[in-house]
């Protein structure tokens, strides 16, 4: 897409769009055109922005195949992780995009054939949990291999999961307590926001249950409470896969307190004030 392509381009969608509805969207297209008919910023950058506008409301048609156009324009520049970025909008069914674990598949593979490390991750999940197609930890757990190595926290929570589970590894509660710690110990500004509260659940459920560890309910509650910050944060922002996760941070806080006050001493010594 040239220079002027695209400039025509925001400017048709701009004339189709309702700047009420969608202000931010509206804003970020005027300022790119506003001033020169040079526009800097690449259609991978445009269109990743778009998607953090007017969150978490839904994007319409007219801005979602803008966008789809983008993420392809920028494939076809040698750009891998779009075809990955466009395939998390059908797998996450979020900002007016069809749910479609086919079409997310379709694109993580494109992707991760042609290099793109988050998209090896993103199969990882799909194949450990069948996402349209029959479950398979041996490949999950390679494609959550090449993540780890590469640095990705999630990745590595995942290959916790399953020494936790004993999928496709021998099963080894100690080695997933480790790996989970590992992750809080690495954990970076950057991936805290999309992986903390994950993380934090499951040091909770460890401590807790005494798996991997010696049963800790004061660290127990604390993990759960800042996974439930953490899990909030991700479910107000349209991750809604993550209600779950947040139900049960909350409940595992109820559980830690409960244990907790049976080892108080009995009550007959307090005195009233």
């Amino acid at each position: 897409m040239t220079n002027d392509e695209l400039f025509s381009k925001i400017q048709e969608t701009l004339a189709i769009l309702d700047a009420d509805e969608l202000p931010e969207v509206h804003d970020y297209l005027f300022a790119l055109i506003d001033e020169d008919s040079r526009i800097e910023e690449s259609p991978f950058e445009i269109a990743n922005q778009l998607l953090r506008c007017d969150k978490p409301e839904p994007l319409p048609e007219v801005v979602r195949d803008f966008i789809i156009e983008l993420f392809e324009d920028a494939y076809d520049e040698g750009n891998a992780d779009a075809m990955n970025d466009l395939g998390a909008q059908y797998y996450n069914g979020s900002r007016g995009f069809e749910q479609s674990f086919e079409k997310a598949v379709e694109y993580y593979k494109t992707a991760a054939e042609n290099g793109s490390r988050q998209a090896q991750e993103n199969l990882g999940y799909c194949y450990y949990y069948g996402r349209n197609m029959p479950v398979d930890y041996e490949k999950a757990f390679h494609y959550f291999a090449l993540g780890a190595f590469d640095g990705h926290i999630i990745s590595l929570y995942k290959i916790g999961d399953m020494y936790m589970n004993g999928y496709y590894v021998k099963k080894n509660p100690v080695e997933a307590f480790h790996i989970y710690m590992r992750c809080l110990d690495t954990m970076t500004e950057e991936a805290a926001p999309i992986c903390a509260g994950p993380v934090f659940l499951r040091a909770g459920t460890a401590f807790l249950n005494g798996y991997g560890t010696d049963e800790d309910p004061m660290n127990a509650l604390i993990c759960f409470q800042k996974a439930e910050k953490y899990l909030y944060d991700m479910v107000a922002d349209g991750q809604v896969m993550y209600k779950k996760s947040l139900q049960r941070a909350i409940e595992g806080q109820a559980k830690a307190r409960a244990i907790l006050a049976e080892s108080l001493p009995p009550d007959e010594w307090m005195v009233e004030e």
